[in-house]
């Protein structure tokens, strides 16, 4: 049985949600996905269609969501369905919405000096495969500034300041570029990279992260079911709402 990925892409057109959609599209179909690609939430209506799934690719940048919808998609890859996004399609959408930004682990609030900032992506190698045989590479492209969640385990970092901006008055900080996290029994994966769809051609290593990042997130509900993990101690959080 092939496994199942949602993309729903959309938002603000200049991150060309489009084009990087049918180019993960593509990468997942490798791997033995069937997937479905919308220009809409819609999907997120229902959690049962929802928890029928592996993956969860987001590319919609900005925007808002249905309150409900968002909640589902949480309750979703708590109970292990993966969640993977590139840039803003996944890390400033729904600016108002905090649980997503908890659920995705990261905020973007700033790209000093716009767009065809040059910068050197640092691959951390540790115990995650998604690294595995990746070198350090440089990009050109917007540098992404976030606010993150410290639990993240950063996978590429990138050094700050670059430009002359605000933030030059604090000291060098390294932000990270590519992480991963957990959300309930749910496997998340980020890359800032994205900006446009060709970033992936001119930067190959950038692809890797993303192709790997969703082939391992897409992979936490089988190891859920594998070892009998359940959503149980997550259901409390429910009723907060």
């Amino acid at each position: 049985m092939s496994k199942k990925a949602w993309i729903f892409q959309g938002g603000w057109d200049g991150h060309e949600p489009k084009q990087t959609s049918a180019r993960f599209g593509k990468l997942l179909e490798k791997h033995g996905y069937e997937v479905e690609i919308t220009d809409n939430h819609e999907k997120a209506d229902s959690l049962d269609d929802l928890l029928k799934l592996d993956l969860i690719v987001a590319a919609w940048t900005m925007g808002e969501m249905k309150r409900e919808r968002s909640q589902n998609i949480a309750k979703a890859v708590g109970a292990g369905v993966g969640l993977a996004g590139v840039h803003g399609g996944m890390c400033d959408a729904f600016r108002q919405d905090t649980e997503w930004q908890f659920m995705t682990g990261g905020q973007w609030v700033s790209h000093p000096g716009g767009d065809g900032v040059e910068y050197m992506v640092r691959v951390n190698h540790g115990s995650s495969p998604i690294t595995e045989g990746l070198e350090d590479f440089m990009v050109s492209s917007e540098h992404y500034y976030l606010h993150i969640d410290p639990a993240i385990e950063t996978l590429a970092t990138t050094r700050f300041p670059s430009v002359a901006y605000y933030h030059i008055s604090n000291k060098p900080v390294d932000m990270p570029v590519a992480w991963t996290k957990f959300w309930g029994n749910g496997r998340v994966f980020y890359t800032s990279l994205g900006h446009h769809d060709d970033v992936f051609d001119k930067s190959p290593s950038a692809q890797t992260l993303i192709e790997r990042g969703m082939v391992w997130a897409g992979e936490g509900k089988a190891f859920a079911l594998e070892r009998g993990l359940t959503t149980d101690r997550f259901e409390n959080k429910a009723k907060m709402y």
